[in-house]
């Protein structure tokens, strides 16, 4: 499913949080919001979602305008802060996601195990959440999100807190995701996950001052490195887009 998104701006309190945002993410993709904390990102990916409504322009996936409450069967969302319930074993948070997203019952089971494996938790699935640590919650977040194989998965900032090597792990399924014509949009300001990424949106208070893809980012750089374009935003204090 493809993603549009057209002349959008938000503001919070008069605060303008994003303004005049264009681009479209193609159906099958992995695509990085990157950008400092505080630039917009979380806001754009709740925009996307439908959990918030634009002040100006529109947002389509799927050829469907959001908010939407259609959609989210088809939609996968990891949001920065953890909604789990603590009462409940990570088993029971997963099984209570997959009825609320209608996973067919003779598949539930393969799909816990399956997501449970994946973010290195299948020894704690049974443990009560309150007894889990930060980076499992984490964890656990994630695995929700993909649980019900969405077609269109949106995270914001989902590796934070998890080591290397499970880091390493989690960006492989994102790839075999965006591979099998899922479409990814996720969201970080480090740097090295955006070479895991097809496209970069890059996003400097409030504004989309480049979107391309990550090689083509890169070649526009003297030293290669993304952060530059980030750095020259600041130092001229322009935000023009280059598409």
């Amino acid at each position: 499913m493809d993603i549009k998104i057209n002349s959008v701006s938000k503001s919070f309190d008069k605060k303008p949080v994003l303004t005049d945002i264009s681009f479209d993410i193609e159906s099958g993709g992995t695509v990085c919001l990157l950008g400092p904390s505080g630039s917009g990102k979380t806001t754009l990916i709740r925009l996307i979602i439908g959990a918030i409504s634009a002040d100006r322009g529109k947002i389509t996936v799927g050829g469907v305008r959001v908010p939407n409450r259609e959609l989210l069967s088809r939609v996968g969302f990891m949001p920065q802060n953890d909604a789990l319930y603590d009462d409940l074993t990570g088993e029971d948070n997963l099984r209570f996601f997959a009825g609320l997203y209608k996973v067919p019952k003779n598949k539930v089971k393969e799909r816990i195990n399956d997501t449970l494996g994946l973010v290195d938790l299948s020894r704690d699935g049974k443990k009560l959440i309150k007894n889990y640590s930060g980076g499992m919650k984490k964890r656990l977040s994630l695995a929700a999100a993909i649980l019900h194989e969405p077609d269109v998965i949106l995270l914001d900032e989902p590796t934070v807190g998890i080591d290397p090597v499970l880091r390493r792990k989690i960006w492989a399924r994102f790839a075999d995701m965006s591979w099998r014509g899922k479409t990814l949009v996720v969201t970080t300001h480090v740097m090295d996950e955006a070479e895991q990424c097809d496209k970069a949106a890059l996003i400097y208070n409030g504004r989309l001052i480049r979107y391309d893809t990550v090689g083509n980012l890169r070649k526009s750089t003297k030293t290669g490195g993304l952060d530059e374009l980030f750095f020259d935003a600041a130092e001229t204090g322009t935000g023009d887009v280059q598409c």
